[in-house]
């Protein structure tokens, strides 16, 4: 694998991080503090091409590579790991998804003002009784003939109080298991369509986490996506890819925390000299740079394979499994070397450890990545 990066990678990423230093560190605690959505500072994103970086550009898209999106993640991460995760959902739940599987008609109406950041979308896959087992839908799409009857409950939605547009995963078939499941367009603002009250998180607490009940929602026919029953499928085909994004999002929490964690150990002094001259703080910083570059490393190789058109469900696990369980020893470790001051909101490596957590759950839990994993290696 080539790890040399091209000159258009390196102008996207210097790109993302001037974004991220310039307009998401101004109120980031603030908005960490008050569960503040960054209005603002998506829409820009969506104008920088940072919603759709890897749609076709006449889906309006930015048409950029995965190693790119990777790259971009990583730096908005760094700084507002709930900004990330808005771009994460929009890139590779959303947009991913109907750019692979939805029919030109959906495209056309439904990608192109995603990709291009004019409005941001959703995706319901999680309920309040299927969580890593997501086979046991409850939530059902009775077939009325032209359209849908959507009833139940969807837990965890990111995005869901600012998303337009929601793909949402239910049962039409019970009696069929995963294969009567099916993957549908919903609109915000349909009858029947409710946004419950936002969830009060530990961490990506500028993320906005909510409930959607759906009572007797009339879904068109033409809403669906893909052949009837294939809403499993299409809903395991878009999380594989959606670990590229959350693996990055976690690489970049851990790089943070480790660029403050060593600019603190350079200037903070004991015992007469720089903390950093102390081993016990040394080989703290020198663990943490090599579990940093390990998880780059899964995440470029991860993203490299999705772009060959490979199968990336072992890669993106990998790569989620371990940049997640970094992002957690990293931001720990951060907060150890900062002492006292690592324990305020000022010197933000608490919120980077309170923001870790959550990639060890969300999009497949770390125990699921472990599953994927040995089932992947044990048919080798």
């Amino acid at each position: 694998m080539n790890f040399t990066l091209s000159e258009e990678q390196l102008m996207i990423q210097q790109a993302a991080r001037d974004f991220a230093q310039n307009e998401l560190l101004p109120g980031v605690i603030e908005r960490d503090r008050d569960q503040k959505f960054p209005h603002e500072q998506v829409k820009k994103m969506g104008e920088m091409g940072l919603l759709g970086m890897m749609v076709d550009p006449k889906y309006g898209g930015a048409g950029m590579d995965s190693v790119s999106y990777v790259l971009a993640m990583e730096e908005i991460s760094k700084i507002d790991a709930s900004a990330a995760v808005v771009m994460s959902v929009n890139n590779s739940l959303v947009c991913a998804g109907l750019e692979k599987f939805a029919s030109e008609e959906q495209k056309q109406k439904y990608l192109t003002p995603l990709a291009s950041g004019e409005v941001i979308g959703a995706f319901a896959l999680s309920e309040p009784e299927a969580g890593s087992d997501a086979t046991s839908q409850k939530t059902t799409a009775e077939d009325k003939g032209d359209y849908y009857l959507l009833n139940g409950t969807k837990n965890w939605i990111t995005n869901g109080g600012n998303a337009t547009y929601y793909i949402v995963i239910a049962q039409t078939y019970p009696e069929k298991g995963h294969k009567g499941i099916n993957a549908f367009i919903v609109e915000r603002g349909w009858e029947g369509f409710e946004i419950g009250p936002k969830e009060d998180k530990l961490g990506i607490r500028g993320s906005d986490t909510h409930s959607l009940l759906f009572t007797d929602v009339k879904v068109p026919k033409e809403n669906r996506i893909g052949e009837d029953g294939f809403g499993f499928k299409f809903a395991m085909a878009v999380l594989n890819g959606g670990r590229i994004g959350i693996a990055s999002q976690a690489l970049g929490i851990a790089s943070g925390a480790y660029e403050l964690a060593l600019k603190y150990a350079k200037e903070r002094k004991s015992f007469g000299t720089e903390i950093i001259n102390h081993q016990a703080i040394a080989f703290k910083l020198a663990d943490m740079a090599t579990q940093i570059t390990a998880a780059r490393m899964l995440c470029f190789k991860a993203a490299v394979e999705k772009d060959e058109g490979k199968d990336i469900s072992e890669s993106g696990a990998m790569a989620k499994l371990f940049a997640s369980q970094t992002a957690m020893d990293v931001t720990v470790e951060a907060v150890q070397i900062h002492g006292g001051y690592g324990y305020v909101k000022e010197y933000h490596v608490e919120r980077l450890m309170r923001d870790a957590k959550i990639t060890q759950i969300y999009e497949g839990t770390s125990e699921i990545q472990k599953i994927v994993i040995s089932r992947s290696i044990a048919k080798k």
